[in-house]
């Protein structure tokens, strides 16, 4: 038993001086914690009037020379006040940035997030946890989610899971548990100098381009990722996709992962999971989902059916930062047997070391299914979120959003000097101003696009559609309205008809 008085003897005796260099008395926390608490609520107004006035702003706005000159300055050798640099805040980085958060924003895959995320994103900082492992309640927090991730997509109770920067980095945890469940622990050891089998993976045209980057980072290369066509509704190509695996075998290769997609990047298509889940589990391969944004539509009725065979996956890729409107960064993993998470993460140190009772409880921990050792209270901001607005009314949010997209096909439809260029499976819609021969429509199409960010009305993105430059407008922000999508359709016309009369 530790003595009562214990804590008593570690205090400075009377008449002690300090021998330390500096004062041992002096820390960061405010000399004046009333006057600091003014300015922190001062801090706390200005944000939440900065979300309530987003329509009143500019979605985008180009960055002026002298803003960007201020932070070219030296290393501070002393500090500034606070209140002094919220106002630079204010003035020099809210008018900004890339402006995601406003409803007209539909530039790429991004949430807009959530006043309730953003205080919970201040408790999180408060609390100040590293929840990389120990005997903590924010992993309790943290393992809700899981349970809550597990229920949602309907996996075993052998299933894990672990919050991640974003599904760039789920995605390469993904290939890499993958590859040790088709190789063994010894690969983590010996890595790949030393084995003959010429694993392969198999992904869509459509996929994003951080699976191929996961090849690479893991060191089986990107010439062992084989790029799949897709069909008409941009999907991978069952057909193609199996008869490269039966090529890949009888060149001698070893096939070990296919990747489907749940929302591909240019055009938010679909694969079809369950004929993704039937070759994989006929092929002996493992099955991983990215679903950056659209594996969170499970969340919606009309959008679920659409996932059919999700369940079936052995991992899944996805972000809460996106449909789920959390904000940055709040990516996961999810993996159907947890076992095979920690047979390639798990690690057996003297500083690491666990206890049965004790701050170093608990095992395992986090750190012990990815690479992170300290890692953020991203769990937090989730719990917040989800609990409430609950499933219901985030579903809700995932279907308006789809709706609204489905207004755009309808409005670019209807109009013959507009082109639809990709089918609408979820909330991206691509299409283009048409005007002449291609390389003069592309050209306009481009011009288009800078005018409607330059405008700070409505930003979507570009991107290629075959030979033609498509005007690509991602619907991913819950304050988005039908308001928003009249705006793009009529920017877009104004801006090719004065193309047309000059």
């Amino acid at each position: 038993m530790v003595c009562s008085n214990a804590l008593d003897a570690l205090k400075p005796k009377a008449g002690h001086v300090s021998r330390l260099a500096v004062n041992d008395e002096e820390s960061l926390d405010p000399t004046d914690w009333p006057a600091f608490q003014l300015q922190a609520h001062a801090m706390l107004d200005d944000m939440l009037g900065h979300i309530q006035t987003l329509r009143m702003r500019p979605v985008w706005q180009a960055v002026p020379d002298r803003v960007r000159q201020t932070f070219t300055e030296a290393l501070p050798q002393q500090g500034t006040d606070l209140a002094q640099l919220h106002q630079r805040f204010l003035s020099d980085v809210v008018p900004y940035s890339v402006g995601n958060a406003h409803p007209g924003f539909m530039g790429w895959v991004q949430g807009g997030g959530t006043a309730v995320g953003m205080l919970a994103e201040m408790l999180a900082a408060g609390l100040n946890a590293n929840v990389g492992g120990r005997d903590q309640i924010p992993l309790a927090v943290e393992k809700q989610i899981l349970r809550w991730m597990v229920e949602l997509f309907k996996f075993p109770a052998t299933a894990n899971g672990l919050f991640v920067t974003g599904t760039s980095i789920a995605n390469l945890i993904a290939v890499l548990i993958a590859r040790t469940a088709r190789l063994g622990q010894v690969v983590r050891e010996d890595g790949l100098t030393h084995n003959t089998r010429r694993l392969t993976a198999y992904t869509s045209a459509g996929a994003h381009v951080c699976v191929s980057q996961a090849m690479d980072l893991t060191g089986l290369g990107t010439h062992a990722l084989r790029v799949i066509p897709v069909n008409a509704q941009c999907q991978i190509d069952t057909v193609l996709l199996h008869a490269a695996i039966k090529a890949d075998q009888a060149a001698g290769f070893e096939p070990f992962l296919i990747v489907g997609s749940a929302g591909t990047v240019d055009v938010g298509a679909v694969d079809d999971l369950a004929a993704l889940a039937a070759i994989a589990a006929s092929e002996n391969l493992w099955f991983h989902v990215d679903g950056a944004f659209g594996a969170l539509g499970m969340l919606s009725p009309q959008v679920a059916p659409l996932l059919a065979g999700i369940e079936r996956a052995d991992s899944i890729a996805f972000d809460f930062h996106k449909w789920g409107q959390v904000p940055y960064d709040a990516g996961y993993i999810l993996v159907r047997d947890g076992t095979h998470q920690l047979d390639t993460f798990a690690k057996s140190t003297t500083y690491l070391q666990r206890d049965a009772r004790g701050m170093s409880a608990g095992s395992p921990w986090p750190c012990d299914l990815g690479p992170d050792l300290s890692r953020g209270f991203r769990a937090l901001k989730t719990w917040f979120t989800i609990g409430t607005f609950g499933t219901e009314q985030l579903g809700r949010m995932i279907t308006k959003t789809c709706e609204l997209a489905q207004y755009l096909k309808s409005k670019i439809q209807q109009d013959s000097r507009l082109e639809l260029l990709a089918p609408v499976s979820l909330s991206i819609v691509c299409f283009r101003y048409v005007a002449g021969p291609l390389e003069t429509a592309n050209q306009l199409n481009a011009d288009i696009l800078i005018a409607l960010q330059e405008s700070g009305v409505v930003a979507p993105s570009g991107t290629w559609i075959g030979p033609h430059f498509a005007l690509r407008a991602a619907i991913m922000n819950h304050r988005s309205t039908a308001i928003d999508i009249d705006h793009l359709i009529q920017q877009v016309l104004n801006l090719g008809d004065e193309w047309r009369e000059h």
